[in-house]
């Protein structure tokens, strides 16, 4: 009774353990793909879009609907894009109404008025505002625009953007490297303008304005700045550029020029929005920087990604512990499945071999006690 009821247990411990390891293969399976891929944006990113869409295969679908009522084709598109690259099948007519809604965002007219609005204003959501933008980046107009208003500031003793002060110095010095090489740093050029829009439309994240504010403190010689600024202005360009130079400190801006250059391939790989998606989500320049290889890997498939999975595409902003669980508590259930099966064989075994041993026995003892005695009175009947 007592090895009947050991034998039941290994078997009771063999059918659980193989239960829970059914159920936790294939989280484990996810979890230790993702921390493999944990320095490869690219590699991240595939992984968890498969899962999303094993989970909900109508994700890219829905998404492109939401985006076509927020009004926001490039994004609509973006998830086409990705479509197209996972073989999902999409309506033919939801992608005439992307395609559509593209062209529209493309016209003659929509591009003129965003144009216009980013060289006057200085503020950039598309390609068309920001390239009005780093147009008037580009003429010196907005840069000097932004220090000479935040410089006045500083100089008065009030509250300054400090962020914006810095990019639109740096802003300068580079506006000026870009025509001695010929749009050799342009993508920098228009990182800093990028960088800098963001920033007025509150659209940088928390992180990256901490870092970028510190940084850009460092480019400035605020007391030179309060001087050249006191008669600078606009319609004086020449004189109020040379004098802002000054106060530049090249030396100190490697990192903002390279973040800058970072947020410039982003743009150039996934577009205007792209960038301006990744300085929302981004808590410093590491984060841009594997924006910039996400986007360069995945072009304009960016933004949907983004979209999907926030920080989380570029890195395990959170939950390594969690992916690190699931792998654990798998290699525990495959440990107690291939230790319940060794305890059921070997009680197998062992209750084969007592068998075995038992009838052996009983063939000795009965070989040992001879044939069977025959009683006398049959033996004389039969004689």
């Amino acid at each position: 009774m007592k090895r009947t009821r050991r034998l039941g247990l290994a078997l009771t411990g063999m059918a659980v353990c193989a239960a829970a390891l059914a159920l936790l293969a294939p989280y484990a399976r996810d979890a230790f793909a993702i921390l493999a891929a944990r320095d490869e944006p690219a590699q991240l990113a595939d992984i968890r879009i498969n899962s999303a869409l094993r989970n909900n295969p109508a994700l890219v679908e829905q998404n492109i609907e939401a985006a076509l009522a927020a009004r926001d084709a490039d994004l609509a598109n973006s998830f086409v894009e990705l479509a197209r690259e996972k073989n999902l099948a999409l309506s033919d007519a939801l992608t005439t109404r992307v395609s559509d809604a593209v062209a529209e965002e493309k016209s003659a007219s929509h591009f003129a008025k965003g144009f216009a609005t980013g060289l006057v204003t200085g503020n950039a959501d598309d390609v068309a505002s920001l390239s009005g933008t780093v147009a008037g980046d580009l003429f010196v107009f907005g840069d000097i625009r932004d220090v000479v208003r935040e410089g006045k500031h500083l100089a008065m003793g009030e509250d300054t953007d400090r962020l914006v002060l810095g990019l639109a110095t740096a802003g300068l010095a580079v506006t000026a490297a870009t025509y001695v090489s010929v749009g050799g740093v342009a993508p920098i050029r228009a990182g800093l303008t990028m960088v800098k829009d963001a920033r007025k439309v509150g659209r940088l994240g928390e992180g990256l304005t901490q870092w970028a504010g510190r940084s850009a403190r460092e480019v400035v010689d605020a007391p030179v700045l309060q001087q050249a600024v006191a008669t600078g202005s606009v319609l004086r360009p020449g004189e109020t550029v040379s004098a802002i130079k000054a106060a530049f400190r090249a030396e100190k801006a490697g990192a903002l020029v390279r973040l800058a250059k970072d947020v410039g391939r982003v743009g150039e790989a996934a577009g205007t929005r792209g960038a301006l998606d990744t300085l929302r989500i981004a808590e410093g320049p590491k984060d841009v920087a594997r924006a910039a290889r996400l986007a360069e890997s995945r072009g304009g498939q960016t933004r949907a990604i983004l979209k999907l999975f926030g920080r989380g595409a570029l890195l395990l902003a959170a939950g390594a512990f969690n992916l690190a669980s699931w792998v654990f508590g798998a290699l525990l259930a495959l440990f107690g499945l291939l230790s319940s099966i060794k305890a059921t064989t070997e009680r197998l075994t062992l209750a084969w071999l007592r068998a075995r041993k038992a009838r052996r026995l009983r063939k000795q003892l009965a070989a040992a006690a001879g044939p069977p005695e025959v009683p006398l009175a049959s033996a004389l009947a039969h004689g």
